[in-house]
């Protein structure tokens, strides 16, 4: 039986097998992807994310810096500065660099394996596979991101009625520098939208959208012709290329949900709490939780403290900012809040600010 397994190959998973295996432990890590791909995702860094990469030894030259926020809404666009440096680098870069890292650092790499199954073993834990391998480990570490594992769903989350999208442009050159050093947060019937360069030059649009809304829209092509009637939208996406014939998508999305309880099982990133996206704090938070979850391995003590400890940390930022997240899908909160922001643009700076991981 190995001491630790992890699943899971994103941020969360691949943070924690760098820590892990810097710290001379055996540790064993599992993807279910063979090789490079994307993810849904805003592929934003804040401060925080961008410090612990950086603690990690990875390279960060092939990121965009981001250094405002501009918020669009109908004839409004409102720009502030950001009060700390951000990058943005897609998910299929930055994944695949942290499993390198990991590899390096000692940790046994194992793809396209995906784990079906977690039951009790004796005083550990045997994980199923789908060709019908089992894994057994004294500790099992979840990172699974957005999917659940079989028969460990979390719950609904605070704010569980929404679908996100992401897809990959080519702007246009002009539409490449407009959004150049920015990200912006655009403000839709029933969504928003968050749009940003990535690496070599494309852009990433990612937005979530409420269900009923999209139900009217029937399909992609049906919302995103509607969202081509918002001015600012329609200014980005004019004689734009997508990279992909279709977007990525992930349905019933738990904003809000914190995990408090415990079963034996460490669970990160996306599976310890679930902050909305226009907070530009998943990636943040996914290697946070990596941090504290070696942290208090390494020390001995249980996945229980773990839990409690990170939800102590994150837990208030993930409720405050879950509740904002239901002001930006509905019209008459969105105006509020565009309208606000026109008054004063530090508030988007304030708001960026307050969103932050815990340090």
């Amino acid at each position: 039986m190995r001491p630790a397994l992890i699943v899971g190959g994103g941020p969360a998973g691949a943070a924690l097998a760098i820590r892990l295996a810097r710290a001379g432990r055996e540790v064993l890590l599992v993807e279910r992807e063979p090789g490079p791909h994307h993810k849904v995702c805003g592929e934003f860094l804040s401060q925080s994310g961008v410090a612990q990469l950086q603690a990690l030894g990875l390279d960060l030259a092939a990121a965009h810096p981001i250094d405002r926020v501009r918020l669009l809404h109908g004839k409004r666009a409102i720009e502030a500065p950001l009060p700390f440096h951000a990058l943005s680098l897609s998910r299929r870069v930055l994944d695949e660099a942290l499993l390198d890292r990991a590899a390096e650092a000692g940790a046994e790499i194992r793809r396209g394996l995906r784990v079906t199954g977690l039951e009790r073993a004796g005083e550990g834990w045997r994980a199923t596979t789908a060709g019908g391998e089992t894994l057994e480990a004294r500790a099992v570490f979840l990172a699974t991101g957005k999917h659940d594992l079989r028969g460990r769903h979390r719950p609904d989350g605070l704010h569980g009625d929404l679908l996100g999208f992401k897809l990959h442009w080519r702007l246009t050159e002009a539409a490449t520098q407009a959004l150049a050093g920015a990200v912006e947060l655009h403000l839709f019937e029933g969504g928003y939208a968050g749009m940003e360069r990535v690496e070599d030059g494309i852009s990433n649009l990612c937005l979530v959208v409420r269900r009923e809304v999209f139900r009217r829209d029937g399909d992609w092509p049906g919302l995103l012709a509607r969202l081509r009637r918002h001015p600012a939208l329609q200014a980005r996406l004019e004689g734009a290329s997508p990279l992909w014939s279709r977007p990525l998508a992930v349905s019933a999305i738990p904003y809000g949900h914190v995990q408090r309880t415990n079963d034996g099982v460490w669970r990160l990133g996306d599976q310890a709490a679930v902050i909305p996206s226009f907070a530009g704090e998943g990636m943040a938070l996914a290697l946070d939780s990596a941090e504290v979850a070696a942290e208090t391995y390494l020390r001995g003590q249980s996945a229980a403290d773990y839990q409690r400890r990170q939800a102590r940390r994150v837990g208030g930022r993930v409720k405050a900012a879950t509740l904002l997240s239901h002001a930006l899908v509905r019209g008459w909160s969105q105006g509020l809040a565009s309208g606000a922001a026109a008054l004063d643009p530090r508030l988007l700076s304030m708001v960026a600010g307050a969103a932050r991981a815990a340090g």
